[in-house]
């Protein structure tokens, strides 16, 4: 089995991580305020099942781009953990064709993910509004199709309507769906435009989506959430794409890997075992082939 998405880090390479705490999606962070070496990382896996991982890129300052990459490869050369990596890169920036040509020296190298999500709520935004439709940014992520490479598209509800103009623009680039499309909004509107707009991207055969982190706006492990989440994201996207993502550490805030886990266990009991296998091991294996 694979977890598709975690984040390994030390506190001295994350500014944003030192000083006092700032307003952040996932609530008060102080339990993680430290480092989380992937020592730790594979003692929360204890008694999972699960044998691969995928690292995620942790935000970084940008212009250490290359030098997470680098230290993530090295981690893996002398623990042989993770089995492949998502870095960072601005897509946007000029000569970016060149960044990514020097960056193919790292074997496990898959993708990149350059967050993307704006929301009216200040705090839950990261990306400038119109980033999106960037030209730009489509003439980047192109790019990547010269390397195999997949990117990790993370955006809102109300964005996905653009995100499926991007991922048209990109047909030779997989596009991995972060936390099912982030749904933070949960009454009957919130859900029927991210229902919408989770169609919008599926019609797209190059994208699949990551069942992730679904405790990030109610900050809590709720089983119930979890498995309303993974019903309606495998109806519109099917289980052979769709993966499981632990979002660990940020989700070590309010629960155990054993926990988080178990309730992804039980929200998907009653699928077939071919499903099952796609959503815990074979979708990511396949994606980021490991």
């Amino acid at each position: 089995m694979i977890d598709a998405h975690h984040h390994i880090w030390l506190q001295k390479d994350l500014p944003w991580l030192l000083g006092p705490e700032k307003p952040r999606i996932f609530g008060p962070y102080a339990s993680i305020k430290r480092d989380y070496p992937i020592d730790e990382y594979l003692q929360d896996l204890t008694g999972t099942g699960i044998e691969k991982s995928v690292y995620v890129q942790a935000n970084w300052a940008p212009n250490w781009a290359e030098d997470e990459i680098s230290w993530v490869e090295d981690v893996a050369n002398q623990t042989g953990w993770p089995h492949a990596i998502v870095g960072y890169a601005d897509l946007t920036r000029k000569g970016i064709q060149k960044t990514l040509a020097r960056l193919k020296k790292y074997p496990r190298l898959r993708g990149f993910r350059q967050q993307l999500h704006w929301h009216e709520n200040p705090q839950y935004r990261f990306a400038p509004q119109h980033q999106l439709s960037d030209p730009r940014l489509a003439e980047g992520i192109s790019a990547l199709s010269d390397h195999d490479w997949s990117f990790d598209l993370q955006v809102f509800s109300d964005q996905m309507a653009d995100a499926a103009r991007l991922v048209q623009s990109c047909p030779d680039v997989t596009f991995v769906l972060q936390h099912a499309g982030m749904p933070e909004d949960t009454s009957k509107t919130g859900w029927s435009t991210w229902r919408r707009g989770m169609k919008a991207l599926a019609k797209n055969e190059n994208v699949v989506t990551k069942l992730s982190a679904f405790g990030t706006f109610i900050h809590r492990n709720d089983p119930a959430f979890i498995a309303q989440v993974i019903k309606e994201t495998l109806k519109i996207f099917t289980p052979e794409r769709a993966m499981f993502g632990s979002n660990f550490p940020i989700e070590k805030i309010w629960t155990s890997y054993a926990k988080l886990f178990a309730a992804f266990q039980t929200a998907t009991a009653n699928l077939p075992k071919k499903a099952r296998d796609a959503i815990f091991n074979d979708t990511a294996a396949r994606v980021y082939r490991i």
